[in-house]
């Protein structure tokens, strides 16, 4: 009997996680110039987006010294210009993400950071956001004035030779991995790594019926609508994620319960029994 009611108590802990655990959220941190190494004191545009528009009710925030700050809101963090949060960029131990008042995150960016204290004049172009797989990616090694400059580029430790740029055609996640150029005049660029994500996936509705048996159903056209009763656009995707693990979650409540109500019925019945006897 107690171990049996130890297995309840346990699947209706495993439903209850499942139902308030956090959705994965569709808003993302946008980077401009999506740089991940930058040299010290480099402006840096960042913004919360969904599907390429701003998403409300988002904002960007940091840790530093583990401290966590609001753009705009912090001293010496960022300046609000628009919807963009616009960042000096100066330490390197920097991170930077977007959330919501719910909590929801999106990915976090960090910057590799050139100190001009140093004799080392030469950054490597590489993306700070993740990168789709099967997309191409190019990188350059550029000089503090802006040019880029031919240099050697290195892959997981190994030089691919002395050029203008490299470029990784169809990416893959097995390209991930430290990337650097170094320079006879500029030294060596920090080490960043590219982050490679599989696209999402499209679910495609199923195709129309083609069955002939009966004659396609026809009706007359409507008459347009005024523009105040016209029907409201469909919810935007952002919403699916979040509404199917909603589904999930409550249809797994509903299996604990019915199971709980069985093992329930299940014992009575057992306990009936032995009375009897």
């Amino acid at each position: 009997m107690k171990r049996m009611m130890k297995i309840v108590l346990l699947l209706i802990g495993v439903c209850v996680l499942l139902l308030f655990a956090p959705t994965v959220s569709a808003v993302s941190l946008s980077v401009s110039p999506n740089l991940q190494q930058v040299f010290s004191g480099s402006s840096v545009y960042l913004s919360c987006v969904d599907d390429g528009q701003t998403a409300d009710g988002w904002t960007v925030k940091r840790t530093r010294g583990g401290l966590t700050e609001v753009c705009g809101a912090a001293a010496g963090f960022g300046r609000l210009l628009g919807s963009y949060c616009v960042v000096n960029v100066s330490a390197p131990s920097e991170t930077f993400w977007c959330e919501d008042s719910s909590g929801q995150q999106s990915d976090r960016v960090s910057f590799s950071v050139q100190s001009d204290t140093t004799d080392k004049d030469v950054i490597l172009e590489i993306p700070a956001l993740p990168v789709r797989t099967g997309s191409d990616v190019i990188l350059r090694c550029r000089q503090r004035n802006g040019a880029t400059v031919a240099a050697y580029f290195f892959i997981k430790g190994s030089s691919v030779g002395h050029k203008p740029e490299h470029i990784i055609t169809i990416i893959q996640q097995a390209d991930e991995g430290l990337y650097w150029c170094t320079t006879d005049q500029g030294g060596k660029s920090p080490q960043s790594s590219v982050r490679v994500r599989d696209p999402p996936t499209i679910i495609h509705p199923p195709p129309p019926s083609t069955s002939t048996n009966f004659a396609p159903l026809t009706c007359p056209p409507s008459p347009p609508l005024p523009a105040s009763t016209c029907p409201p656009p469909p919810p935007p995707s952002s919403l699916v994620v979040p509404v199917v693990a909603g589904l999930v979650s409550g249809l797994l409540l509903v299996l604990v319960l019915g199971l709980v109500l069985f093992l329930c019925w299940k014992l009575k019945g057992t306990g009936a029994m032995k009375r009897n006897v």
